[in-house]
C-alpha cells in the first residue's frame, strides 16, 4: 500500500523543516504549501489522507481554509497553531477541523493525533455493530452493552447516546455545541449544563477515578474527547 499522504499548510519555514524530518522518518509522504490558496490546490491535487493547517497564514485565515475545504472534502484536518485560546479551538473545531494542537507541541503528541486521523480516514465512522475497545472499556454497539474491567455497566439512554457519539469520534475533540447537537438536536446547542451533568454521571460509571479520568477527557472551555488509543 502507498505511504499515507499529508498536506501541510504552514508558512513558517522552521515548522515545515521540523515536520518534514519528523513525518518522513515515519514514512509519511508530505506535500507542503505556504499559503491558504496554495494549500487548497495541494489538497485537491494530492487527495491526501490528512491535512495539517496553521491558522495564521499570509493570504487568508486558516479558518477560511477549513470552511472552503469542507465544501467539497471530508479529509481529516488537524489544526496546528500558536493560537491556543479556548475560543480559537472552538472556532476551528466548529468550522470543521477534526483536531487542534497548540504550538509549541510535542512530536509524540502530533504523531499520535495523525495516527488517529488516519484511522478515521481509512475506516470512517465505526459501523453500528462495531465493538470499540480502549483499555478496560468495551462498547458493543450491536448488543448495546458497555463493559468496564469485565463488569457490565448500566447506562441510561442519554448516557449511552453520549458515549456512542464519542465512540464514533474517538480520539477527536468534540465541542460542547457538536455534542449537544448530536445528542439532543439543534435546539439545545446552548445548554452546556446538560453535558456537565451527564458526563459526570458517565465518569462515575466507567472511570476508576472520576476525578482523574482515563477515558473521558475534558478540553477546558472547548468540549470532550474519548481517548482513541
Amino acid at each position: 500500500m502507498a505511504e499515507p499522504a499529508i498536506v501541510l499548510i504552514e508558512d513558517e519555514a522552521e515548522i515545515r523543516r521540523f515536520l518534514r524530518v519528523t513525518l518522513h522518518a515515519k514514512n509519511y509522504r508530505l506535500f507542503e504549501a505556504t499559503s491558504g490558496a496554495d494549500g487548497l490546490v495541494e489538497v485537491a491535487t494530492r487527495q491526501p489522507d490528512v491535512v495539517i493547517v496553521d491558522l495564521g497564514l499570509p493570504d487568508m485565515d486558516g479558518l477560511d481554509v477549513i470552511k472552503k475545504l469542507r465544501e467539497w472534502s471530508s479529509v481529516p484536518v488537524i489544526v496546528l497553531s500558536a493560537r491556543g485560546g479556548e475560543r480559537d479551538k472552538v472556532a476551528a473545531l466548529d468550522a470543521g477541523a477534526d483536531d487542534y494542537i497548540a504550538k509549541p507541541f510535542g512530536t509524540e503528541e502530533l504523531l499520535a493525533r495523525v495516527r488517529v486521523a488516519l484511522r478515521h480516514a481509512a475506516g470512517g465512522a465505526r459501523e453500528a455493530d462495531a465493538v470499540f475497545k480502549v483499555g478496560e472499556l468495551v462498547v458493543d454497539q450491536g448488543r448495546r452493552t458497555v463493559v468496564v474491567a469485565n463488569r457490565p455497566v448500566h447506562l441510561t439512554p442519554i448516557e449511552y447516546k453520549i458515549l456512542t457519539v464519542l465512540v464514533h469520534h474517538a480520539g477527536k475533540v468534540l465541542t460542547h455545541r457538536q455534542l449537544l447537537r448530536e445528542v439532543w438536536g439543534p435546539t439545545h446547542v446552548e445548554h452546556a449544563h446538560y453535558l456537565r451533568v451527564y458526563l459526570g454521571q458517565l465518569r462515575r460509571k466507567i472511570e476508576r477515578d472520576p476525578a482523574q479520568p482515563r477515558y473521558l477527557l475534558t478540553e477546558p472551555g472547548v468540549g470532550y474527547r474519548l481517548v482513541g488509543e
